[in-house]
């Protein structure tokens, strides 16, 4: 059994504004657990046991005094490795990033810090977070708890798979087009992709960035929202970053549901939605009705296009952005005659193949002649889709939808298709093109005992809303509290 490790963020806060368990303890206990499962699980890619230690000491002092920072002061959380934190490396589970120790901390990191959070460690994750299933990465694939044999979703695989095995109280992640969602909805967890803006991108090593957002891995809906208030807020270091109104998540959390509608497109329901997923979600929607929700029908036109939208934006902004990891200032090197040689050697030597794929997919649509006929068309119809988005959500308070098309599936069963792979992202790219927040929850489990997700969408800025729901469909039930029997 896992012990204190097994803990959410509210139940180790109790524990300890208690005195019934020190920060050191918890700390070792979760180290403990990484030890016992990391070589099976692979969900880290660097441990900071030592930094963490001296962090959780520094919190049983200020507890001693009297003088916590909060529910996260003590409490053990691991970071995704593409979000910079000083002195730690940051590979982006890439060998082109070998060798890069950020001078400097992410903002939410920073933020995390001031909440006086322990840092375990840096989670693997798909190369610079392309991909759905986390085998991309370049140091080996992680495997989900729940089944070794079985991906834990991606790109923040490292970070739901160390949750989920209790390798960390929570975690954070990224999603650009799913991959907080996806891994939440393969690991049995509650996964937030908030509303664009609402989380500062500074230090995030950015694969999108009008996609990017920074967002909680949790084993409870309460601790997403406790986590995320942690996180957000306007930062002068980013120029995307809004300024938020509205009471805060743990705030925002409270209240009943009864009267309210949710909408579900009919574009979703369709013969490739796995029959067991179809199930778990019909049982969700029963449940929630119980809980006064009414539900209402709704159409999606452009539905259909956004996963071709998404991987023409998706790759043109990563092209951009890895642009700058040329062997230059930072990072791989490898030696040429020239410094065009040099560019061609260490881009070839340090990029994996799906960041090959789209660097060259995403600066074909940017090249003269077809940007017109691609990019700027894939622009266009974002808007439209966004337009879909914004009045579907006149009539209803939220959207309902599943958060993936099948249970886990088996590590190595479309790493030969890439369309196969990214069709794993079907139910949760559109929430990025058009910017609003996204949460998912286990719904159910699959007769294999694979976690199945569900997700609500909201209007930008109602998180709170949207944490609201999950957390009275988890008051009514006990999806979230079965746990993976790694042993």
């Amino acid at each position: 059994m896992a012990g204190p490790a097994a803990l959410t963020i509210h139940e180790a806060a109790a524990e300890l504004a208690a005195k019934k368990i020190s920060s050191v303890e918890l700390t070792q206990a979760v180290f403990a657990r990484i030890k016992a499962v990391e070589p099976r699980v692979h969900a880290y890619l660097h441990l900071t046991e030592e930094t963490a230690l001296a962090e959780a000491q520094a919190s049983d002092r200020r507890r001693a005094a009297d003088a916590p920072l909060g529910p996260l002061d003590g409490v053990p959380i691991a970071i995704k490795d593409n979000m910079c934190v000083r002195g730690v490396p940051a590979t982006c589970a890439s060998r082109i990033l070998a060798g890069f120790v950020p001078p400097y901390d992410a903002t939410v990191i920073t933020r995390l810090r001031a909440a006086g959070a322990v840092l375990t460690g840096k989670t693997n994750l798909d190369e610079f977070a392309f991909g759905s299933s986390t085998e991309n990465s370049a140091f080996g694939p992680t495997r989900n708890p729940w089944d070794l044999d079985r991906v834990p979703g991606g790109s923040s695989g490292g970070s739901a798979a160390a949750v989920a095995a209790d390798e960390a109280i929570a975690a954070l992640g990224s999603d650009t087009g799913g991959s907080i969602r996806q891994p939440a909805a393969l690991c049995g967890l509650a996964g937030l992709k908030p509303t664009y803006g609402r989380v500062s991108r500074y230090g995030l090593i950015a694969f999108a960035s009008s996609l990017d957002q920074i967002g909680p891995l949790t084993k409870d809906v309460e601790d997403c929202a406790i986590l995320q208030e942690a996180i957000e807020g306007w930062d002068a270091a980013d120029s995307t970053s809004v300024r938020l109104d509205g009471p805060p998540p743990t705030r925002a959390i409270q209240g009943d549901v009864q009267g309210l509608t949710l909408g579900i497109a009919k574009e979703w329901l369709t013969e490739g939605l796995d029959p067991e997923v179809r199930a778990a979600f019909d049982g969700a929607r029963a449940a929630l009705e119980k809980l006064g929700v009414k539900f209402r029908e709704i159409s999606l036109p452009l539905q259909d296009y956004a996963l071709p939208v998404y991987y023409l934006v998706a790759p043109a902004e990563a092209s951009s952005n890895l642009a700058r990891f040329d062997g230059v200032r930072y990072g791989l090197r490898e030696d040429g005659a020239n410094i065009i040689e040099m560019y061609k050697k260490t881009r070839s030597a340090g990029f994996g193949p799906e960041p090959k794929r789209r660097i060259i997919l995403g600066t074909y649509v940017l090249s003269a002649g077809y940007y017109d006929a691609y990019y700027l068309k894939a622009l266009k119809a974002r808007t439209r889709l966004r337009e879909d988005y914004l009045n579907a959500l006149k009539d209803c308070d939220a959207l309902l939808s599943p958060a993936t098309p099948t249970p886990a599936f088996r590590i190595g069963e479309k790493t030969d298709d890439p369309l196969q792979m990214y069709l794993s992202d079907i139910y949760t790219v559109s929430v990025n093109l058009v910017g609003l927040p996204g949460l998912v929850i286990p719904c159910g489990f699959s007769k294999a005992n694979l976690p199945i997700g569900m997700q609500f969408i909201g209007r930008a800025f109602d998180d709170g809303g949207l944490l609201r729901l999950a957390a009275r469909f988890q008051d009514a039930t006990d999806w979230h509290r079965r746990r993976p029997s790694l042993g």
